[in-house]
């Protein structure tokens, strides 16, 4: 198999990159050269937003194209229009987001869609998503695959939510934890949607698939009991009760990442049917493995990840934490 990787140096696109290599598949990254993609790769370089900035790609024939771009969308509509007669297949790694909100719980994916359109700028991020999965489907039509990922955790993570709790159960003593403990939660480590793209994209699959673990897979528990095992046990989880969470003001998502208290945007983000997925050969590691894995990779760093810079840091202060559990 011939990849072409749209992107292939961070998170998700590093991920697929690495799969497709330990398959023996000829990869070829392209991307903007600010970080190195993975060895054994081909690279080419060009800026997808600048005029012109897809000269590189103007000739060579691939077997797959994945692309995870976020942002305008008419960068996925030049992107796909260019390669729709040297590409077989176009894989768009989309997200859960681009349904409209509140999405029911066990929403599929015939559910109400957010607006979109290839031929627009940079908007929000549903929208840029619903526009670049419109680009893909006018260009490739049925030889498209829309990966619509929930919420991806795991290595080379630069959004700053599983290595936030990480390094703050790594720092031990009383930590505060954002209850019920058996609250079920819905990601995917991205290892298993990157397995799972390149899988279909080579089957031939195509459409739209949501892709998170099922209901049950883990909880906020699991996930958090499995950081404070892996960064040494110093720490102390202290589970709160959301309503008190609420009332002082805390932001799920963003200053205690992952969590959601159970209602509209609980439904809409960990609540997802998968069962499309799961028919179609989607595997998901045990949280543990993710936990681990993620550990290692960040002390490889020093513990600092990366950080995307047009997304904001996660993770509530350590002034605000005290305060809020007595200390």
């Amino acid at each position: 198999m011939k990849l072409l990787m749209l992107g292939g140096t961070e998170f998700v696109g590093r991920a697929i990159t690495e799969d497709a290599l330990t398959r023996g598949w000829e990869v070829t990254v392209f991307h903007r050269g600010h970080h190195a993609p993975p060895p054994g790769t081909s690279a080419l370089h060009g800026d997808r937003t600048a005029p012109g900035g897809l000269a590189a790609l103007g000739a060579g024939e691939w077997d797959l194209v994945v692309d995870t771009w976020g942002g305008a969308p008419t960068a996925v509509r030049d992107s796909t229009r260019l390669l729709r007669e040297r590409a077989g297949r176009y894989a768009y790694i989309s997200s859960r987001s681009v349904y409209a909100y509140p999405a029911a719980a066990g929403l599929d994916e015939d559910g109400e869609l957010v607006g979109g359109s290839p031929d627009a700028g940079a908007n929000a991020y549903a929208e840029d998503k619903r526009g670049g999965e419109l680009a893909a489907l006018d260009a490739f039509g049925d030889r498209a695959l829309l990966a619509r990922a929930g919420l991806i955790l795991g290595p080379y993570e630069n959004v700053g939510r599983l290595p936030w709790w990480l390094n703050r159960t790594a720092r031990g003593g009383p930590v505060l934890a954002p209850g019920p403990s058996a609250l079920p939660i819905q990601y995917i480590d991205v290892r298993d949607l990157a397995r799972w793209t390149l899988d279909a994209g080579a089957e031939g699959r195509a459409g739209a698939y949501n892709l998170v673990c099922p209901a049950g897979h883990a909880t906020m528990g699991s996930l958090l009991d499995a950081c404070a095992a892996v960064t040494g046990g110093g720490a102390e989880l202290r589970w709160t009760d959301p309503s008190r969470l609420l009332e002082a003001g805390v932001e799920p998502w963003t200053e205690l990442p992952v969590w959601v208290p159970e209602g509209e945007a609980y439904d809409h983000i960990h609540r997802g049917n998968v069962s499309k997925a799961l028919a179609a050969g989607l595997t998901c590691r045990p949280v543990e493995e993710t936990v681990a894995d993620t550990w290692d990779w960040l002390r490889s760093l020093g513990g600092a990840a990366p950080q995307r810079p047009d997304r904001p840091a996660n993770g509530i202060s350590a002034e605000r934490e005290a305060a809020l559990l007595g200390l």
